[in-house]
């Protein structure tokens, strides 16, 4: 694959770089995405599973559905695409990934800043008193687990349809994407708001925006520059430039 000259150069003096990922990327090692042709909103409706009222009327079924999600991603690996993002660390002074992911598989693959906007499966909290819970903390029982201070119900730390973001890592994400040189935009069509803000704050910031997606979205307008391709693909081909970018510098 042969890039841009216009986005060689332009990593080549880039010191912030800011990744914004989506479900695409997760597609690529195995996990399944909510919307598109195989979605899993296509199988169960969202208000059923996914919102407060849900959990509250049936919390053992709720319960049951996300443990069963956080087994596929649990099985799952970061792919060639999470590597790369990771390896970004060794060639930029600052590297932020900011994700719609809950999957936990940024970290698993190396990145050491990010931001989840939409929380992460491996955590849990307790609806009364806000005691947090990672997932080895938490004992085999049946149904929805109780909380060991108050006895509150725990559920996932996930955000679910009507809820806010996280405000501390959306403030962050956006603080990021308005200081980055380089916001690529991979596995997302960017459209789910508030989230869809952050590389649309980027791009009034000045920031050169590339999309890498399967196809072209609805965010490819206001892209600098649309690769089509997998990430697991193309990312590691990006991060190969980067090291002739380098060894000719040096």
């Amino acid at each position: 694959m042969e890039f841009k000259k216009e986005f060689l150069e332009r990593l080549n003096i880039a010191k912030k770089i800011v990744f914004f990922t989506g479900a695409g990327i997760s597609a690529e090692s195995g996990i399944p995405t909510f919307r598109g042709k195989d979605g899993i909103w296509n199988k169960l409706k969202p208000e059923e599973l996914a919102n407060f009222n849900a959990f509250l009327k049936n919390p053992d079924m709720v319960w049951e559905w996300y443990q069963h999600r956080k087994k596929i991603i649990h099985e799952s690996k970061p792919n060639a695409g999470h590597f790369a993002i990771a390896d970004f660390q060794d060639y930029f002074d600052d590297v932020v990934v900011i994700t719609q992911n809950i999957d936990n598989l940024h970290r698993r693959a190396g990145s050491k800043k990010i931001f989840e906007l939409h929380g992460n499966i491996e955590r849990n909290y307790c609806i009364d008193c806000g005691t947090f819970y990672n997932t080895p903390e938490l004992e085999i029982t049946e149904g929805v687990p109780k909380c060991k201070k108050c006895g509150g119900l725990i559920r996932p730390d996930v955000v679910w349809f009507g809820e806010m973001l996280p405000e501390d890592q959306y403030t962050q994400s956006e603080k990021a994407a308005q200081a980055c040189d380089i916001c690529f935009v991979v596995g997302t069509s960017a459209v789910v708001y508030p989230a869809a803000f952050i590389p649309l704050s980027a791009k009034q910031s000045g920031a050169y925006m590339v999309e890498i997606n399967i196809e072209h979205t609805e965010f490819s307008y206001y892209a600098n520059y649309s690769i089509l391709g997998e990430a697991g693909k193309v990312l590691p081909l990006i991060v190969d430039e980067l090291k002739k970018i380098r060894a000719i510098k040096q």
